[in-house]
Formats: C-alpha cells, structure tokens, sequence
C-alpha cells in the first residue's frame, strides 16, 4: 500500500497532471478517506486489464492510469520485437463515459512507442473487437468497456493475437512494465493528428462488420423455422442496437421490435438504474412492448454487447432464462442441429467455468461430447480453446453470467452471434408448438432438476476487501462438513489447486489446465455443491449454490438449506 498523501501531494505538484484534474483534486483536501481510497492502492492491472471508478487519483480510471497502463503494453510489444510493433494494435470503445478519449490516449501512446494503431471510427462491441485481432492480424487489441458495471465506472481489457483477452504469462510482465514508471514524465504520447497523417494511427470500421457480418450469418444452422416469430430486443444504450438489427435483418426474422427508448447509444443510461441485463428491473420497458405487442421472446445484450439475457412467454407470462437455463438450451440445440447436418465432429468439446452447473455437461456428454471446466471468466475459457484448437473441435463456450460464443472467429463471449442464435432456436421450437421453458422441462426430466441459486455480498472499500479475504480464510478452516442431510465430500481449493476431503485430507490435484485463483468449492455426495470467490473486477464476494434432485421441490429445498449454512458462516468471518 502506498503514502496515501505522499501521491496525492505528487499528482497536484506533477507538471505532467493538467490544471482541471488538479482541480478535482484541491476539492477533496480536506477528506482524507476520500483521498485514501483513490490514492492508497494503484488501480490493479487484474483480470487482462483495468476496471474502476473514473476520477482523478492512482486507484481511478483516467487518461493518467490508461497512458501508464498502455505505456506497459506498448513496452512489453516491444519486447516481442518489431513484427509484433508493426503489426501493432486494434483499438476499440463502448459507449461509456471517457470512453472516446480513452481510446484516444491509448492510441497516442503506442503511435508515440511506435506501435502501429487500428483505432475504430465510433463505439463497438466487445465481440467485435476479438473479431478484428484476428481479421486483421494484429498482436493485440485493446477495449475500452467496464460491461455492465454503473455509469461511473469504466474499464480497459487487453488481447493477444489469437484474438482472447491476455493471460497471466502476459499480464504479468506488462504489470511489471506498468510498476516501473515512476513519472507520467516517462510516458511517450505522439499528437494524434500527427500520427494519423504519418499512418502509425489508422482508423477502420464498416469493412470489418461486415466481415463480421459475414461469419455471424454462416452460424446458421436450420431454416426450418418461424421466422415470425415475435421478438423484442433492447440494447439497453449499449452498442449492440444496430449489430443485432442487422443480424436478425439478414436472417430473415419478420416481426422484431427494438425497444426505440433504449436504442440510442447513452453512457448515462437513462431508462435503468443499472445497466445488467441479469437484473430483471433491466427488462421493465421491454417487458411493456412484449405484452403490447404480444411477443414470443426478449432478447437483451448488456453495454458492450458480448452478454445476453433472455425472457420467454410461457403459459400467458414472460419468464427469465438464467446463464445455465439457455446455456443448457444452446447446447442442446446446437449440438443436436450439427448433429442432424453431420457436422458434429467426434473431437467436440465445450469449455465452461467451474463455477457454471453441470446440466450443459450431462447434455454434451449425450452427443460424444466432452467438457472442459476453466476458472471463471472468457480469457481463460477462450484461452483454452487456443490451447486445445489442435486437438479438439470446439463446439461452444459458455459461463453462468450469461456470456456464450460459439464458431472460432471471435474468442470471447459475444451477445450478437448469440442474439441470432437464441432467435433461431426459439423459432425451430415455435415451429413445433413449444416454448423454450417447456424444451427446458424435458431436459430437466430426462437429466434432473439442475437448479442454482448465485448471488454477490457486496463490500466497498479497503475495509470491505479485508472482510472478503476473513471470509475466505474462515471458510478454508471451518466449512460445514453436513449441511442438512447433504453430506460433504470433497472441496476444492484453487488457489493451492488441491482437492481435500470431507476431513481435509488431500485427495488430488486439480486439473493442469487450471491455474491458481482464490476460489473455493464444495461437493456433496448427490452432486449438489457450493462455491464462493472475490470477484476479480468489483468490490464483492460471489456465492454460487447449486442443487441437482430428480424431484424439482426438493432440488428447491437443498438450495435453501446449504444458503442458510454459508451465511451463517459468512456472519461469524
């Protein structure tokens, strides 16, 4: 930790600081716990890049900490040595606030290392960022997104050349570059007019969409369906408005409504209080225009547009699908129209996260399919697909939080391929007379009621992070051997990646695939667990609980009772 007002004296006596974020600062003299939580801790170069509060200080988001941050990047492309400088970087952004000037910064910095720069004409999603590392062959990319954080927030993730966010055999050596600047001074930035003129700065747009485009379409996998089909899509002010109309366009669905008040792009987000299709207050406007217009199906994509959530009528009302529930769903569509086309290779894989339910697993596993688990989050799902790309065909990624892709031209998560497919899958099943909840039902019978209950405590600030590592540690020494009548029989601890049982004693290793993470899992003997991580980019400790029983009441009943012994532990941490 750092001399809290030791940095904020630096900032306000640096000549390379401008005069209004000094300003910014002046305001705050006489707060200290203000001046500790921007100044005490640098914002971390964490999950393949920055996420935080926009403001002035070291532990904010500003042109400062993305200049620095770049400037670690643009070393560590050096280092690679100059093809990897020529080919350079792509550059894109959402619709946040700083998002334009951010990009712009960052592409300054590297034109000013003398890394060539791909910089997007306007705002675009997360997935077509991935898209166009590989479109165009460069050796890295940067997105400027915080997702589906609030307004206040913004963020900076950073990919390599096989088009997936970095990982740690990369993030680390540019955090190394990143602690070495002691000085902005340090920081090399090229005018940005000067830089285009000499082509380092090159900006692109349309003619990767609609390579994009392109690629998205040959998804398709079945025309057998309505196309009539009555859907309602929000992009929620976020940038997937015009990449979803065009995809649902040209695939021939007749009778989609985007919701016109949250069409525009707006990084205040006017129409919710938070900008997360996961939080069912997010559908409100949608859900007006579905009863109105008597729709089938809501799609929604998060800011960034590389998230989907989804509502389906069902039984006169509109039901919400959870990250496993279309998961699952995608799965099985997926695989059973490959496998219809003979094009279901015999080397199919998917990759989930440990912390995603094993219902899309037991479906896989039914066409010759294997599984590979991976820690939370697409950089790492998306890294071992280009780990196994040689060996095995990937089918389909996916995690709980509501993120899916599938094909091998984008390797991360993407809300527009999936906007597409989700539509089709609803319409091949309206064709036969069923709705997505009554698919749901039969796989439920066929393979068990696989039922969760996730959710975030939240706990701000340096106090709050303290709370959250009491928490772990009170849970590695203490957990519930029985909960109810769920027996214990094993956990897993991914940071020390070992597998103990019900009494501790070490069992196993966890697979060498998966790194190290403060992670911790809980099996029992009828396949329910439980599992409870920090979060890697907010202030919150995530709790998944997940229950599996032939019979839905009481697969309800185990949720219920393992929730109730994690939080009593959670009160005495």
């Amino acid at each position: 930790m750092k001399d809290h007002m030791f940095e904020y004296r630096k900032w306000l006596e640096s000549p390379y600081i401008d005069e209004e974020t000094k300003e910014e600062l002046r305001q705050i003299a006489d707060n200290e716990e203000e001046i500790k939580e921007r100044f005490m801790l640098e914002l971390e170069f964490g999950t393949a890049g920055l996420r935080g509060k926009i403001g002035a200080g070291n532990n904010r988001m500003n042109i400062y900490t993305v200049s620095k941050a770049t400037q670690g990047l643009a070393q560590y492309i050096l280092d690679c040595g100059q093809e990897y400088a020529k080919r350079g970087v792509v550059i894109a952004y959402d619709v946040r606030r700083m998002s334009k000037e951010f990009a712009r910064t960052t592409a300054q910095v590297l034109a000013g290392n003398g890394v060539q720069v791909y910089l997007f004409e306007d705002i675009r999603p997360t997935p077509i960022l991935s898209y166009s590392v590989r479109h165009l062959k460069t050796a890295s990319g940067v997105v400027i997104t915080a997702s589906h954080n609030p307004p206040e927030y913004n963020g900076y993730k950073v990919y390599w050349e096989k088009g997936s966010q970095i990982m740690d055999n990369i993030a680390e050596p540019i955090e190394e570059n990143i602690k070495r600047i002691e000085d902005f001074g340090e920081i090399k930035k090229m005018d940005f007019d000067e830089a285009i003129q000499n082509g380092l700065i090159k900006i692109v747009g349309k003619e990767i969409d609609k390579a994009y485009f392109e690629k998205v379409l040959s998804l398709a996998l079945c025309d057998e369906i309505d196309k009539d089909i009555g859907i309602i899509y929000t992009p929620l002010h976020g940038t997937g408005g015009r990449f979803v109309n065009h995809v649902l366009d040209k695939r021939g669905f007749t009778n989609y409504f985007i919701v016109p008040e949250q069409l525009e792009p707006n990084g205040e987000f006017p129409t919710v209080s938070y900008p997360n299709p996961e939080d069912l207050k997010a559908f409100e406007l949608a859900l007006k225009y579905a009863k109105e217009k008597d729709a089938d199906l809501i799609l929604a994509t998060d800011p960034d547009a590389d998230r989907n959530a989804v509502m389906v009528r069902h039984g006169g009302e509109y039901v919400p699908l959870n990250g496993n529930q279309t998961g699952a769903l995608l799965i099985d569509y997926i695989l059973s129209q490959r496998k219809a086309r003979r094009i279901l290779p015999n080397n199919g894989i998917i990759i989930k996260s440990i912390v995603t339910g094993d219902l899309g697993r037991m479906i896989a596993k039914q066409y010759g399919v294997e599984t590979f688990e991976t820690l939370t989050g697409f950089k790492n799902i998306c890294g071992l697909e280009n780990e196994l790309e040689d060996r095995y065909s990937f089918q389909f990624g996916y995690e709980e939080s509501i993120g899916y892709v599938t094909g091998d031209f984008v390797r991360d998560k993407d809300g527009i391929m999936m906007s597409m497919l989700i539509s089709e899958m609803a319409g091949y099943y309206k064709k036969q007379g069923k709705t997505l909840i009554e698919v749901l039902e039969g796989l439920y019978k066929k393979f068990g009621y696989y039922l969760e209950d996730n959710f975030s405590l939240v706990y701000e600030g340096i106090k709050g992070m303290e709370k959250i590592r009491r928490i772990m540690e009170t849970f590695r020494k203490r957990y519930p051997k029985e909960v109810g009548v769920l027996q214990l029989v094993q956990y897993i601890d991914y940071k020390g990646r070992k597998i103990y049982d019900k009494d501790g004693h070490e069992i196993g290793k966890v697979e060498s695939h998966i790194p190290s993470s403060n992670v911790l899992k809980f099996v029992f003997s009828d396949g329910s667990w439980y599992a409870i991580r920090p979060s890697g980019t907010e202030p919150k400790l995530k709790i998944y609980i997940y229950s599996v029983d032939r019979v839905k009441s009481e697969a309800i009943r185990k949720l219920g009772i393992i929730k109730e012994a994690i939080l009593k532990r959670v009160a005495v941490a």
